[in-house]
């Protein structure tokens, strides 16, 4: 039940945070913990497998993230919202203005005109949206600014307008590095926050989505396993604990973004429209996961727990870099990547 309760709801129940801290929900979320650890301690027997034909994709992951992230804002703008469901637009000055930002940072994405630029208003929107709706609302959308700061670290990347016209390079392994880590780290941050908010800290929010009314994401009692709607939300916000702790661990994340997108689409039959723009940034950060895990070079930027400050690899691109390994690997008589 990975959908956004506060997206598809006109009022708001108050907060219930002893559900939280329940005995079963701290063993829940210790559990997911756990699991985390387990991940990366296995992923350092199998890193993960390589796949060429992905990894080849790796110098059109800025233009995959402008347009999931561009498309994503003209999509919850047309809809009357600032950068989400749960901020709908008013009639007025603030309401206008805050659209407009909306509107310029999706054109300049869209067209990779001042990728940087753009990147960067996204990431002040943050807080000015703050300002209209609160700090709650803005947090849970803190995977926009990972995707901003992916594209400020890496750059608009190929078929941009600032590409064509010369003003930026190729991203190096060493931006790619530290721009998987800015993203991974704020999707998995907005994963965990809303689990806390709309289910764990809420609990009578969420049920509103096991029967109570929106509709029933209740799949074990339909599928007949004795769970009640309270212990399947005390599962499914620790569920979605989990994977932001999977997320930002970023250990085998090949293996999370195919675990990860099966509940994500699952919702789309439900939600439609709404829950695809709502989750568009997230489906971008799932590709730049994937693409990186299956590349032998870009793998290990993948699973760092802090922002790389420096790699030997620092002033080539992610083909060269790639490239000098398969040849090392050769003469070592270990035949070839992928």
């Amino acid at each position: 039940m990975l959908a956004h309760e506060l997206w598809f709801v006109d009022r708001v129940p108050p907060k219930d945070w002893s559900f939280l801290w329940e005995g079963r929900t701290l063993a829940l979320l210790g559990a997911a913990l756990a699991l985390t650890l387990l991940v990366r301690l296995a992923a350092r027997a199998w890193p993960g497998v390589d796949v060429p034909l992905l990894a080849r994709l790796v110098p059109w992951l800025p233009f995959a993230v402008r347009m999931h992230l561009g498309v994503a804002l003209a999509g919850l703008l047309s809809g009357g919202f600032y950068l989400a469901p749960s901020m709908a637009l008013e009639q007025s000055v603030t309401g206008w203005l805050l659209g407009l930002v909306e509107g310029i940072v999706a054109v300049l994405l869209i067209v990779g005109w001042n990728v940087r630029i753009a990147s960067a208003l996204l990431v002040v929107a943050g807080p000015l949206g703050m300002l209209e709706f609160g700090f709650e609302p803005v947090l849970h959308r803190v995977d926009l600014v990972g995707l901003a700061a992916f594209l400020l670290l890496a750059g608009p990347g190929r078929w941009s307008a600032d590409h064509e016209l010369g003003r930026v390079r190729e991203p190096t392994a060493l931006q790619l590095g530290q721009a998987v880590w800015a993203l991974k780290v704020a999707v998995g941050v907005a994963l965990i926050a809303v689990a806390v908010s709309e289910k764990l800290a809420n609990p009578e929010l969420a049920r509103a989505f096991t029967g109570g009314g929106v509709t029933d994401l209740n799949v074990a009692d339909a599928l007949g396993l004795p769970v009640g709607d309270t212990e399947f939300i005390r599962v499914a916000g620790a569920i979605e604990v989990l994977f932001g702790l999977l997320v930002i661990s970023g250990a085998l994340p090949q293996l999370i973004v195919l675990a990860a997108g099966v509940p994500f689409n699952l919702t789309l039959y439900f939600f439609g429209t709404t829950e695809l723009l709502g989750h568009l940034p997230v489906y971008a950060a799932m590709l730049v996961l994937l693409v990186l895990g299956s590349d032998p070079v870009l793998r290990g930027a993948c699973t760092r727990l802090l922002p790389p400050a420096e790699s030997p690899d620092r002033g080539r691109t992610p083909a060269q870099s790639t490239a000098i390994l398969r040849a090392r690997l050769r003469r070592r008589g270990k035949g070839r990547i992928g």
